[in-house]
């Protein structure tokens, strides 16, 4: 074999620092005749080792060419250490801030239907929760590709001071529109501009274990969802619904400014275009990313509704507001444990293979607990531990299974673009 004809694995070595490939009698006595120096028929030919030492420069060349686009087989993830886990640590707390007030959602559903807007239907009130929960993921797809050209900080920093306004302004809300404009639009783009970089950053330090790591930094949420409703439970009546939630706004102060601080990214940083906002339906070409986003679709129009009507659901039933407080913090805290459990198996088993199973466990606890729990407090409680357990670990292992069918370096844009079809849902 001659020197410029290289096999498969030669060009897959790319980190390799000296290349032997053995070339026989009859091809280098051809070369050794043609090959001359400039000097005419007298010069002496190339040498072996120069022609090797002119392959491993070519070698160089095209490494260098391939660098941004080398797979990740071929990059050493930290998957580890202090760096790693404190930027897990920032995603935790950004995640905190994002996801804790979203699964307090049953709570101020149920406050807003019997105080500001006692004279709208639970329909009508809900519209401001989904109003922000489509911008929190609808508006991720020009932020993935920010995050991947200019990293997490600008991001992060915007976000917070939107997430910490919003909650600062929402007791002085009185009327209709004052809550689209606070809650749904502050608090939306708040949670775009958090979520996406916490989430994608992730990815940047661990690939084997990106399941376990992704686990416990959305536990936040789950623990943000025991603490706010039972804080707020209790402050409500003691210091009113505007020193309540201004309490709960200088709580996500401390979680976005530890956030600023941990969140960071590590691959390089790839060319900002301007186009690349735009939603970038190529990559449904794919039909494994196609159906996968379709699946997290209906994953996140069902999952929803348990979460923002518990409490509602209680209430009308009979139970009284405090135990409609109380059972959104039980569903929280099976989410927690599922978070965790999940993350740990889907790194053993499969993102995909967990994904299914907890989806399934998600539909039993529906037909099985909720559907004739009626007027029964003790069946109301089973299905709020079931359910948070299966549905937490749902939320958690979505973005895991994106993640792997990219390259890490398009995590950010892979992961926004799903989450753009996903927020109609």
């Amino acid at each position: 074999m001659t020197r410029d004809k290289k096999n498969a694995e030669d060009s897959c070595l790319i980190h390799q620092h000296a290349v032997e490939i053995p070339i026989d009698d009859s091809a280098q006595r051809v070369e050794s005749s043609a090959l001359r120096s400039p000097d005419g028929p007298a010069g002496e030919p190339i040498s072996r080792k120069e022609k090797t030492e002119q392959g491993l420069e070519e070698q160089r060349e095209l490494t260098s060419d391939k660098s941004n686009t080398k797979d990740d087989g071929s990059d050493d993830f930290p998957e580890g250490g202090a760096r790693a886990w404190s930027v897990t640590a920032g995603s935790f707390c950004g995640s905190f801030a994002v996801f804790g007030v979203i699964n307090t959602t049953a709570v101020f559903q149920e406050y807003f239907s019997t105080h500001q807007l006692s004279g709208y239907s639970p329909g009508q009130i809900g519209w401001i929760f989904s109003l922000s929960l489509f911008l929190t993921f609808f508006c991720g797809n020009p932020i993935g590709p920010v995050f991947d050209a200019k990293g997490p900080r600008v991001l992060v920093f915007g976000g917070g001071i939107l997430l910490v306004a919003s909650m600062m302004l929402l007791g002085l809300c009185t009327k209709y529109w004052h809550f689209f404009l606070v809650y749904s639009v502050l608090n939306g783009l708040g949670g775009c501009l958090m979520n996406t970089p916490a989430i994608a950053s992730i990815g940047h330090f661990f690939l084997v274990k990106r399941g376990n790591a992704t686990g416990v930094a959305m536990t936040s949420g789950s623990i943000g969802g025991i603490i706010f409703p039972l804080m707020l439970q209790k402050l409500i009546p003691k210091l009113g619904f505007a020193w309540a939630t201004r309490i709960l706004g200088f709580i996500l102060v401390a979680l976005v400014v530890i956030a600023n601080f941990l969140i960071r990214s590590r691959l390089p940083r790839r060319k900002y275009k301007a186009a690349n906002v735009l939603p970038d339906l190529t990559v449904f070409k794919d039909p494994i990313f196609a159906f996968v986003t379709l699946g997290i679709f209906l994953l996140e129009w069902g999952i929803f509704v348990p979460l923002a009507y518990i409490t509602s659901y209680a209430v009308a039933h009979g139970a009284s507001t405090a135990f409609g407080f109380q059972v959104v913090a039980l569903l929280n805290a099976g989410s927690f444990f599922g978070r965790i459990l999940a993350g740990w198996l889907a790194d053993m088993i499969g993102r995909l293979n967990t994904l299914i199973i907890t989806v399934s466990l998600c539909v039993l606890t529906n037909l099985a607990l909720w559907l004739p729990a009626g007027d029964s407090k003790p069946l109301l409680i089973v299905f709020a531990l079931s359910f948070g357990f299966a549905s937490g670990s749902n939320l958690s292992l979505a973005p895991v299974c994106v993640g792997q069918l990219c390259k890490t370096e398009h995590y950010g844009r892979y992961y926004a673009t799903c989450w753009m079809v996903v927020s109609f849902a």
